[in-house]
């Protein structure tokens, strides 16, 4: 399935259920305006819908990427905000789709990763990166914070210090810097990072799908909420998935060693 936005392509493999999702706007930076954050909800959503009309789970993986290789997005278009009300800039709305979608989605990064696009890094569930790639908050320089969460969120990955020192200063900080702090999962060099997110996103597609999503869901409680509320979730959820059909196959597989597991996401 192929779809193309204004400002964003979406592809998705029907074989393997990985759906790619890339920023579309190379000319500017794959800078962030309204349009954008519009187009990736309604990507996301057409994922929802495209999922529901499947037995089983259809969607395995997202993979959100920008187009070209100079930016995955180097933040708000800043060209729109002349007479543009607050309420046009507010990116909260298109993270939470990202952080509610019931797949993971896993962010590739190359080059400039700045402001809103780091925001929407960071609601993703996994974070790889080329080595040239930078991170940062440059909104200081406009009189302006991180507008969707993003103090609190490298907050929550990297602690106070490093959080307010990104955001205060606006410096751009390396890729190895950031994955030293928590923001990056992994750093793979500029000539490697297509294979090694692709190696990454089949390994997680073929797990079994419900338990992903339910990983996914808790690790997403663990951040919100306290420990007891995670705890029970856990609990309740592992005592669903003993009863799916994945499960079986899963055990299936762990006796006989040369059974290949299919897991259909029931």
């Amino acid at each position: 399935m192929h779809e193309e936005l204004d400002t964003v392509a979406l592809d998705i493999e029907e074989e393997t259920g990985i759906a790619t999702l890339t920023l579309n706007r190379p000319d500017a930076l794959n800078a962030m305006n309204g349009q954008m954050r519009t187009d990736i909800e309604a990507s996301l959503a057409v994922l929802e819908e495209h999922d529901g009309e499947h037995e089983g789970v259809a969607v395995r993986a997202v993979v959100i990427e920008g187009s070209g290789d100079r930016a995955f997005c180097a933040g708000a278009d800043i060209t729109g905000f002349s007479g543009v009300s607050p309420a046009a800039f507010d990116a909260h709305s298109m993270r939470d789709s990202v952080i509610e979608f019931p797949a993971p989605v896993i962010v590739k990064i190359q080059g400039y990763c700045l402001g809103g696009g780091l925001e929407l890094a960071l609601a993703c569930d996994v974070r790889i990166a080329s080595e040239d790639s930078r991170l940062g908050f440059p909104e200081i320089d406009l009189g302006l914070i991180p507008g969707a969460g993003g103090v609190q969120y490298v907050t929550r990955l990297a602690g106070p210090a490093f959080a307010k020192e990104l955001a205060m200063t606006g410096e751009h900080v390396t890729a190895e810097r950031a994955a030293e702090e928590g923001l990056l999962n992994h750093v793979y060099s500029a000539e490697d990072l297509d294979d090694e997110v692709e190696d990454f996103v089949e390994t997680v597609a073929g797990k079994p799908p419900l338990a992903i999503r339910a990983i996914k869901d808790s690790g997403n409680i663990a951040v919100e909420t306290d420990l007891r509320e995670g705890r029970k979730y856990d609990r309740r959820v592992f005592s669903t998935l003993l009863g799916t059909e994945d499960h079986e196959e899963g055990a299936r597989a762990f006796a006989e060693d040369d059974y290949e597991p299919e897991f259909a996401g029931k």
